[in-house]
Protein backbone atom coordinates (compact mmCIF):
# COMPACT_ATOMS: atom_id res chain seq x y z
CA UNK A 1 0.00 0.00 0.00
CA UNK A 2 2.90 2.38 0.67
CA UNK A 3 4.00 2.10 -2.96
CA UNK A 4 0.68 3.55 -4.09
CA UNK A 5 1.22 6.62 -1.95
CA UNK A 6 4.58 7.34 -3.58
CA UNK A 7 3.17 7.45 -7.13
CA UNK A 8 3.07 10.97 -8.57
CA UNK A 9 -0.26 12.25 -9.78
CA UNK A 10 -0.59 12.36 -13.56
CA UNK A 11 -1.15 15.72 -15.25
CA UNK A 12 -4.24 16.63 -17.23
CA UNK A 13 -4.11 18.11 -20.72
CA UNK A 14 -4.85 21.52 -19.21
CA UNK A 15 -1.98 21.24 -16.72
CA UNK A 16 0.49 20.26 -19.45
CA UNK A 17 -0.78 23.14 -21.57
CA UNK A 18 -0.04 25.60 -18.78
CA UNK A 19 3.36 24.04 -18.03
CA UNK A 20 4.48 24.16 -21.68
CA UNK A 21 2.74 27.46 -22.45
CA UNK A 22 0.87 26.09 -25.46
CA UNK A 23 -2.82 25.78 -26.33
CA UNK A 24 -4.73 22.64 -25.30
CA UNK A 25 -5.66 22.13 -28.95
CA UNK A 26 -1.97 21.77 -29.84
CA UNK A 27 -1.59 18.87 -27.39
CA UNK A 28 -4.56 17.09 -28.95
CA UNK A 29 -3.10 17.65 -32.45
CA UNK A 30 0.29 16.34 -31.34
CA UNK A 31 -1.31 13.22 -29.87
CA UNK A 32 -3.23 12.60 -33.10
CA UNK A 33 0.01 12.95 -35.12
CA UNK A 34 2.08 10.88 -32.67
CA UNK A 35 4.18 13.88 -31.64
CA UNK A 36 4.71 15.74 -28.39
CA UNK A 37 5.27 14.41 -24.89
CA UNK A 38 4.30 10.81 -24.12
CA UNK A 39 0.62 10.53 -23.28
CA UNK A 40 -1.54 7.71 -21.98
CA UNK A 41 -5.24 7.18 -21.86
CA UNK A 42 -6.81 6.59 -18.45
CA UNK A 43 -10.41 5.65 -19.05
CA UNK A 44 -11.65 8.29 -21.45
CA UNK A 45 -9.11 10.92 -20.39
CA UNK A 46 -5.59 11.74 -21.56
CA UNK A 47 -2.99 11.90 -18.82
CA UNK A 48 0.69 12.81 -18.78
CA UNK A 49 3.50 11.69 -16.47
CA UNK A 50 5.04 14.94 -15.15
CA UNK A 51 8.59 13.54 -15.26
CA UNK A 52 8.14 12.45 -18.90
CA UNK A 53 6.75 15.87 -19.87
CA UNK A 54 9.69 17.65 -18.23
CA UNK A 55 12.16 15.27 -19.91
CA UNK A 56 10.49 15.78 -23.30
CA UNK A 57 10.51 19.57 -22.85
CA UNK A 58 14.25 19.66 -22.15
CA UNK A 59 15.04 17.38 -25.11
CA UNK A 60 12.78 19.32 -27.49
CA UNK A 61 14.31 22.68 -26.54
Amino acid sequence: MDSLLSIDRLWTVEEVSVYLGIPVKTLYQWKWRGEGPPVRKVGRYLRYDPAAVKRWATQAA
